[in-house]
Order: structure tokens, then C-alpha cells, then sequence
């Protein structure tokens, strides 16, 4: 019976990416590998051969297979890049905002975080998140506005407000903007007639969640200050090893083991060095398995999570993001460079979809929550009146879930016990950060008391992440919004509503699409930020 796999790719006994799995997951992975192999799946994804996810999918797989090899293509973006980042810094332009949603911004945070290089990040549609990042002194400020599609409603808005804040110091918006897009989309058609200090084209071949190594993932990073070119080395260096037909593949050895027994990863960091990598993974694995009532759940979780100490109690496998495999608990570990890990996980995430019977590229079910959003901005009484107030926290749900319930904490016990014995609960903030920050530590009581899993998301982003899985994956899901009145909101130029309205309609849009699919869903709106403290003890129980 086999117990434990390992297996690495690398040179001169170095290993640029590792995986190892233990237990009934190596079992697995012995057992669906040799059908990779003899199914050539690795090198017809390096080929890209789109008929790998059936023939429903084969359209749309045929214009999402660039990312293969970016490590190759997107080096014609480094001359620009080089010369770009020259003429900032000797115009003392030294601080880079980068303004986005899902994985048009979490890679190059990934990027930067591992090489100790200051990005700011802006993915949020919060107020208080917003000044932080544009309402300063911007005499040294570049801002990298990336969107694929051009017309993501969050990062227009956040456009719109940058070039007017850097109007407002005197500062003339297109020296200081840098757009990241695909080609023919409006964001470049605006970049053009501005025209901005720099357009970076993508390949329209490739998909969010897969443009680490892209445009999205590189501009950023590079005008931050890494040496991107290490990056695309690394992704180099395991490249043609991902793409053989061959057992010792560890592309093919994390699919298997992704696409294994138990529904739910949690994947946590035990010194890889690889700094917000989990984030990264989780938003690659969500995205892509979450569909057709089919889906992986990650759960980004610390080391000494009471996950990783009831693995058997909730139903999942544990991942380790480590150096070393040894002293993990974990049945799965990964370990390797950042750009290795970057194209490994890219890899293995294409290949798990396969054996789960989904396409990797499709987003079915986010149009869903956009529709909804849009029908509430343009709503006289977009919230409707609360079930109940209780101590000026205006508390609303999904039918029947609030049946004989007057409290906050009473309505938080009762959507606890929707978590049945195959479900989770999805904790989801559509707050400001900072007065929020104590809010992603109540994920660990909750897991500690439900024994299910328990994820933590930050409104907008995980829309563009994890809202994929939540609608279209398995149906088992509970969950928790929080909303709140901003102190100071902030008007959106050009636009008759605030961020502050557009970000509560966001949360409410979503709850009510996921409503319409019969989940259960609490809504809890604050009226002061002294009761984010309240609900945080109430979570922590």
C-alpha cells in the first residue's frame, strides 16, 4: 500500500519545485497518475491543446491557454519595463499604488512581499482603504491601474478617483498613471486618448487568475523594484519538466492529490519564504474548481490552526507551503521558487480540473452578483428594512433563518447551525481593513467550535476569487456578510453614488444572489465602528 510520494524537479540536486504526499492522498495520486501519463495530459498542456476539459469547454479553453508559456512571451515586456522604471526613479517617483481586483493584484502582491519590496495595494472599494492609498502626498506616487476587461466596476471607479486626487496636488495624471490591460479593451482605448505615461498590452489569451507571470503580475512588481527577470528564470527552469509525460511529475502528482478524496484544501505556510503565496492558491484553486456543483475549498489557515489539529474532524487535506517536509503534519507539501511555484500550482490546478470534470478557465456564476449589484445602485430603497435591530446592528437574512430571533448573538447560533456535516461557513467583511483587522481572527474559534471549515474574505476582492465557488460549487455553503456605515464616505467622480454605497450594494448583491440559490445568509450591517469589536467577540464566542 502506498503511504508517501515525493517527487522534484531541479538541477545539480536542487529542487526548484518539490512536492510530497502522505497517506490515502499518496494512494490517490499513485493511483490517477499513470492515466495523466498515459493520457499525455502534461505535454498537451504545454502545448496547448484545448480539447484537454471536453468538448463543452474546448471554445473557450482554445483562447485561455497563453499563460504556458509566459515565461517565454512575457519577456518582451522587460526592456519597457526597465526604461520605465529608470525615468521614475530619477523623477524621484519611488512609491507604486497598484489598483485592482483578484488576480490582477494578488500575484504581483505575492511578487513583491517575497522580495521585501513595498507595493500598495489597492483592491478595495472601502472609503478609509481608498484615502489610505491616494488621499496622501502623491509627489512620489506612480499608480499601475490593471483590469483585463477594462470595465471592472471597482477598478473604474478607483481610476476615476486617481486621476482626480492627483489633480487636486497639482499633478498631472498622465505622468503618474501606468495601465495594464488586454488589447481592445476601454481601459486602453482611455490609456491611448489621455494618453498615460505607459500602456502595457497583455496576451488576451490568458485569464486573470492565471497572469502571475503576465503583464499583471510583472508591471507592478518591476516598477516596485524586483528583479522580475529571476522570476521568469525560475518558471523557466521547471517549464519543460511540468510538460513530460512522466510519473515523477510533480504537476501531475499535486493534481491527482487536489483532486482527491476530501473536498476541502487548507493550506498554510510553514516558512516557504513565499510570502502571501496560501492568498495566491486560494483564489487559482477556488476560481478554477469552483463549478457545475463541483469545486475544491481552500481554507488559508496559520500553522497552528485548529484545522490543521481536526484534519480527519473536518474533512480535509492538509497542504504545507514549506522548504522542508518534515515536521509539517501535512499529507500535502509543496516547496520551491517563486516563479517554479507560481507555474507548478498554475499547472496542477489545470490538470485537478480535468479529473474533477470542469473547465479551469469559466467564471458562470459572478455575473450573477454583478446583475444584482446594478439593480440595487439603481434602487430607490435598495436595503429594505431589517428583520431586527439589536443595539443599532440592523440584522438581516435569508428566509426563515431569522424565525424567533431578536440578537445578534442568537442569530449568529442559528446560522451556525446551518453548517451541516458536508458544509462550511464563509465569514465576509465588506469593511475598512484597519478597523476590521481583529475580524480574520475569529476564523479560528469558529473552526474551533463549528469542527467544519471556516474561510474569511475581504469585500470586494474575494468577489473575484472564492464568490466563483460559493455560487457554483457545491451547494453547501453558509454565510456571513458584514456591512457598515463609513464615518467619512467619499464620492466617486463622474458617478451619481459614493464607494460607500457601491460597496454595500456589492455585499447585498451578492447575498442576494446567493439567496436565489437557496444558501442560507446573514446580514449584519453596522452603524459605528466601535461594534466590529462586538461582533469579532461574539464570532470568537
Amino acid at each position: 500500500m502506498t503511504r508517501f510520494l515525493s517527487t522534484w524537479v531541479g538541477v545539480d540536486n536542487e529542487a526548484h519545485v518539490a512536492v510530497t504526499v502522505g497517506g490515502d492522498v499518496a494512494e490517490t495520486a499513485a493511483s490517477l497518475t499513470p492515466t495523466l501519463v498515459e493520457e499525455r495530459v502534461a505535454s498537451r498542456l504545454g502545448a496547448s491543446d484545448p480539447t484537454l476539459w471536453g468538448a463543452g469547454a474546448e471554445a473557450d479553453a482554445r483562447l485561455q491557454l497563453g499563460w504556458t508559456d509566459l515565461h517565454e512571451t512575457a519577456r518582451r515586456h522587460l526592456g519597457p519595463l526597465e526604461e520605465l522604471f529608470v525615468d521614475l526613479r530619477g523623477e524621484g517617483v519611488t512609491r507604486v499604488v497598484l489598483v485592482g481586483m483578484g488576480g490582477s493584484t494578488l500575484a504581483p502582491d505575492v511578487i513583491c512581499a517575497t522580495y521585501g519590496v513595498p507595493l500598495v495595494t489597492l483592491d478595495s472599494t472601502a472609503p478609509a482603504q481608498v484615502r489610505k492609498a491616494v488621499g496622501g502626498d502623491l509627489s512620489a506616487t506612480v499608480v499601475v491601474v490593471s483590469s483585463k476587461s477594462g470595465a471592472t466596476v471597482e477598478t473604474e471607479a478607483l481610476r476615476e478617483t486617481v486621476e482626480e486626487a492627483f489633480r487636486a496636488q497639482g499633478i498631472d495624471p498622465r505622468r503618474r498613471i501606468v495601465a495594464v490591460t488586454d488589447p481592445g479593451s476601454p481601459l486602453e482605448a482611455k490609456a491611448r486618448a489621455v494618453p498615460y505615461r505607459a500602456l502595457f498590452l497583455d496576451d488576451p489569451h490568458v485569464g486573470g487568475k492565471f497572469s502571475a507571470l503576465s503583464a499583471f503580475g510583472l508591471v507592478p512588481a518591476a516598477l516596485a523594484g524586483v528583479p522580475v527577470l529571476e522570476v521568469l528564470d525560475e518558471a523557466a527552469a521547471v517549464a519543460a519538466s511540468l510538460e513530460e509525460d512522466d510519473l515523477a511529475n510533480p504537476a501531475l502528482v499535486l493534481a491527482a492529490a487536489l483532486a482527491g478524496p476530501r473536498s476541502t484544501l487548507v493550506v498554510s505556510d510553514h516558512g516557504s519564504g513565499l510570502v502571501g503565496l496560501a492568498d495566491w492558491v486560494e483564489q487559482l484553486v477556488a476560481d478554477s474548481t469552483g463549478k457545475d456543483g463541483v469545486g475544491v475549498l481552500p481554507v488559508v489557515a496559520a500553522p497552528a490552526a485548529p484545522d490543521l489539529r481536526q484534519g480527519d474532524a473536518i474533512d480535509c487535506r492538509l497542504v504545507a507551503l514549506s522548504a522542508d517536509d518534515d515536521g509539517t503534519g501535512a499529507e500535502i507539501t509543496v516547496g520551491g521558487t517563486l516563479g517554479g511555484q507560481l507555474l507548478l500550482w498554475e499547472h496542477a490546478v489545470t490538470i485537478a480540473c480535468r479529473l474533477l470534470g470542469v473547465s479551469p478557465f469559466d467564471e458562470p456564476d459572478l455575473e450573477a452578483s454583478k446583475a444584482a449589484t446594478r439593480d440595487l445602485l439603481g434602487s430607490p430603497a435598495p436595503h429594505g428594512d431589517p428583520a431586527f435591530v439589536d443595539d443599532a446592528i440592523e440584522v438581516r437574512g435569508s428566509a426563515t433563518l431569522l424565525d424567533g430571533v431578536d440578537t445578534v448573538a442568537d442569530a449568529l447560533t442559528r446560522l451556525e447551525d446551518c453548517v451541516g456535516a458536508d458544509g462550511y461557513l464563509a465569514v465576509l467583511a465588506y469593511l475598512d481593513r484597519d478597523s476590521g483587522n481583529g475580524l480574520p481572527h475569529s476564523r479560528r474559534p469558529l473552526a474551533q467550535r463549528l469542527s467544519r471549515p471556516v474561510t474569511f474574505g475581504w469585500g470586494p476582492r474575494y468577489l473575484h476569487s472564492s464568490g466563483q465557488l460559493h455560487k457554483g460549487g457545491p451547494r453547501t455553503g453558509v454565510f456571513l456578510l458584514l456591512t457598515a456605515d463609513f464615518e467619512e464616505d467619499l464620492e466617486i467622480p463622474g458617478l451619481p453614488y459614493t464607494f460607500g454605497t457601491l460597496t454595500r450594494a456589492q455585499a447585498e448583491g451578492d447575498a442576494h444572489a446567493l439567496e436565489a440559490i437557496g444558501r442560507p445568509v446573514l446580514r449584519l450591517h453596522l452603524t459605528h465602528r466601535s461594534q466590529v469589536a462586538r461582533v469579532a467577540a461574539l464570532l470568537e464566542g
